[in-house]
C-alpha cells in the first residue's frame, strides 16, 4: 500500500460514556503461552495482548486499514525514513508516561535474537529518537508493507522492562521464564488482573485509557478449555458468553438456539503440512542412511495422497476451503492458478513413491496440535489413515499448543501440522517466514522444515526491495508457484471461522480470527 502522509484523530472511538459495565466471558481450546509481547508469535497470543499493549497503528475492524493508535500521524520521509508522530498523554498501566524512549525501546526489543517478531521488523535498520514525541523508522531498502508489519509491534514501557529484568524476550526454546512472561504493563483499554495458565484469565478496564470505547464491558473473563464438548456445554448453560472455536458438529444446533447466534467468515489462515528436509536421516524411521521428505516426489506423493474434498466435508464438517496455494485469497499474491491442487490420486501417489525407490513405503513421525485449529487431530487421523493407503506408516502424535510450537521450533518433528494467517495481507509475510532460507532477521522463522532453495531465497530478498507494486505482486505470485512445484509444504484448507455466542452478544468478525476489544458490547 502506498503510504503518505496521514495526520487523524483518535479515530477509534465513539463515546461509550454511561452504558451498564458488564462482564463478558470467553473461551477457547487453548490458553495464550505468554505474556511477554515480543516471545512467541501466536495468533491467540497476539488478539489477547491487544488488550493490554498497544501498537502504534492497528488494523481497523471494518476496512483493515491501519489507522492511528500510539501514532497520530506519518510521514514518508524518503522511501527509506518513516517519522511518526506519537500520541501525547498517554500512560502505562503503571502510570508512567509513553514516550519515544519506550517505541524505540520496544521496536529494538522485537528485533532481538530471542524475538519471534522479527518477521514484522523486516527491513527495519534502525528506529530513532528525534524528540519525546517523534521517531523516524529507516529501512534498509523501501517497504511498502512497513505500517502493516507495525500493527503486530506492542509497545512496552522501556524503564518497567529494566526494573524487572526484561529487556530482552523470553526464549520461547528454553524454559527460562522473564518477569515480562507472567506479568504486564501496557497502555491498553484492559488491564492484566490475574492469570492462571490454562486456568483462568481476567483482565479489567483501564480507567486511565486514553481512548474512548464502544464496548460496554468492564472486566474480561476467559477459560482455556480443550474438551470442544465441555466448551460448547458452557455456552448453552450461559456459563459463557462466546466460543471462539465452536464444534462444527454444534453448529446448525446453536443457529436454531432462540438464545444463540454464530457469526463467521473466512480467516487469513492457511492450514498445511511442513516436512523435514533437512536431516541426512529422519529420527525413528525405518529408513536409514537417508531423509525420504528430501525427495519431491515423495512430498508430492503425500501431497496426492489427501482427499482434501472428504476431509473438508467430513472432518471439518464444511469449514475449510480446499487450497493448493499457501496464502488465503485475502492475500496479496494469490491467484486462483497457485489456489489449484494437485489432484487427489491413489495410484498417482503410489507411482511416485516406487520412482523414488520407495514401493513398499515408509515409516515417519507425524506430529499435530490437538487445540489449535479446526477439528486439528481428527485431520491428522484422517490424513494417516489416507497415507496408510499409499504405505506410508505416519507415526501420530498430538500435542496441546503450550508445548507443541516450541517442539517444532526445536526441529523436532518430521512431518507437522501449521497453520499460518498473514497479519500484512502480503505474501511476503508467509514467503519470508516458511520458505525463506533459516537466517536472521525473522527469515525462515517457522521454516521448520528447513526447506531452502536459492531461487526461492532470490525471490524473496527482491520482493522485500521492490517498489513497483505490480512488478512485487508478480514477483509474489511466481514464489508461491515455486512453491507448489516444490512441495516445500502441503497446502490443506482456508479456515472458515465460525464464532458462537449469546444472542445479547455483539462483536464484529474479523479475517485475523481475533477479537476488537473496543467494540464489544454485552446487551
Amino acid at each position: 500500500m502506498a503510504m503518505r502522509t496521514m495526520v487523524l484523530g483518535v479515530g477509534l472511538a465513539l463515546a461509550g460514556a454511561g452504558l451498564q459495565a458488564k462482564t463478558f466471558k470467553w473461551s477457547s481450546a487453548s490458553d495464550i503461552p505468554t505474556w511477554d509481547i515480543h516471545s512467541q508469535n501466536n495468533a491467540l497470543s497476539n488478539g489477547v495482548h491487544a488488550a493490554v499493549y498497544e501498537s502504534l497503528v492497528y488494523y481497523n475492524s471494518k476496512t483493515f486499514k491501519p489507522e492511528p493508535v500510539l501514532a497520530t500521524a506519518w510521514n514518508q520521509v524518503s522511501p527509506t525514513q518513516l517519522r511518526l508522530n506519537l500520541r501525547t498523554g498517554v500512560k502505562f498501566h503503571d502510570g508512567s508516561t509513553f514516550s519515544a524512549d519506550d517505541a524505540v525501546f520496544s521496536i529494538e526489543r522485537a528485533m532481538a535474537k530471542t524475538s519471534n517478531f522479527g518477521i514484522y521488523a523486516q527491513g527495519i535498520d534502525r528506529v530513532v529518537k528525534v524528540d519525546a514525541n517523534t521517531i523516524d523508522i529507516f529501512t534498509k531498502d523501501p517497504n511498502p508493507v512497513l505500517l502493516n508489519q507495525l500493527t503486530e509491534l506492542r509497545m512496552m514501557s522501556k524503564a518497567w522492562a529494566e526494573k524487572n529484568n526484561s529487556t530482552t524476550p523470553k526464549d520461547i526454546k528454553t524454559q527460562d521464564e522473564n518477569f515480562a512472561h507472567r506479568n504486564a504493563n501496557g497502555t491498553g483499554p484492559f488491564v492484566l488482573k490475574e492469570w492462571q495458565p490454562d486456568q483462568k484469565l481476567v483482565m479489567t478496564r483501564n480507567p486511565s485509557w486514553w481512548g474512548k470505547s464502544e464496548s460496554n464491558v468492564t472486566e474480561v473473563i476467559y477459560t482455556p478449555v480443550k474438551a470442544v464438548a465441555t466448551r460448547m456445554a458452557a455456552l448453552l448453560s450461559g456459563e459463557v458468553d462466546f466460543v471462539l472455536d465452536p464444534s462444527p458438529q454444534d453448529l446448525a444446533r446453536v443457529r436454531n438456539d432462540q438464545k444463540l447466534k454464530v457469526i463467521d467468515g473466512i480467516e487469513n489462515r492457511t492450514i498445511f503440512f511442513g516436512m523435514d528436509q533437512f536431516r541426512e536421516e529422519l529420527p525413528g524411521s525405518n529408513i536409514k542412511g537417508k531423509n525420504p521428505l528430501k525427495d519431491q516426489r515423495v512430498r508430492k506423493a503425500l501431497y496426492q495422497a489427501i482427499d482434501m474434498n472428504t476431509i473438508a466435508r467430513v472432518s471439518l464438517r464444511g469449514l475449510g476451503q480446499p487450497t493448493g496455494a499457501l496464502v488465503a485469497p485475502q492475500v496479496n499474491g494469490w491467484t486462483e492458478a497457485v489456489h489449484k491442487r494437485y489432484p487427489f490420486d491413489v495410484a498417482a501417489a503410489q507411482k511416485l513413491l516406487a520412482d523414488a525407490g520407495y514401493k513398499d513405503g515408509f515409516e515417519v513421525d507425524f506430529a499435530c496440535p490437538n487445540n489449535r485449529y479446526i477439528n486439528d487431530e481428527q485431520i491428522c487421523q484422517a490424513v494417516t489413515a489416507m497415507w496408510a493407503r499409499v504405505g506410508v506408516k505416519a507415526k501420530l502424535r498430538t500435542l496441546p499448543l503450550v508445548t507443541y510450537f516450541p517442539m517444532i521450533q526445536r526441529y523436532e518433528a518430521s512431518i507437522y501440522m501449521l497453520g499460518w494467517g498473514v497479519p500484512t495481507f502480503d505474501a511476503l509475510y508467509s514467503l519470508q517466514s516458511l520458505v525463506r532460507s533459516v537466517g536472521a532477521g525473522g527469515d525462515g522463522n517457522y521454516n521448520v522444515g528447513r526447506y531452502s532453495n536459492p531461487q526461492m531465497d532470490a525471490l524473496v530478498e527482491r520482493t522485500k526491495k521492490e517498489t513497483n507494486l505490480k512488478l512485487r505482486t508478480e514477483l509474489l505470485t511466481k514464489a508461491l508457484a515455486l512453491q507448489n512445484e516444490d512441495v516445500a509444504h502441503i497446502p490443506l484448507h482456508n479456515q472458515i471461522i465460525p464464532w458462537a455466542m449469546k444472542k445479547n452478544i455483539d462483536v464484529v468478525h474479523r479475517a485475523d480470527n481475533r477479537l476488537d476489544w473496543r467494540l464489544i458490547k454485552v446487551n
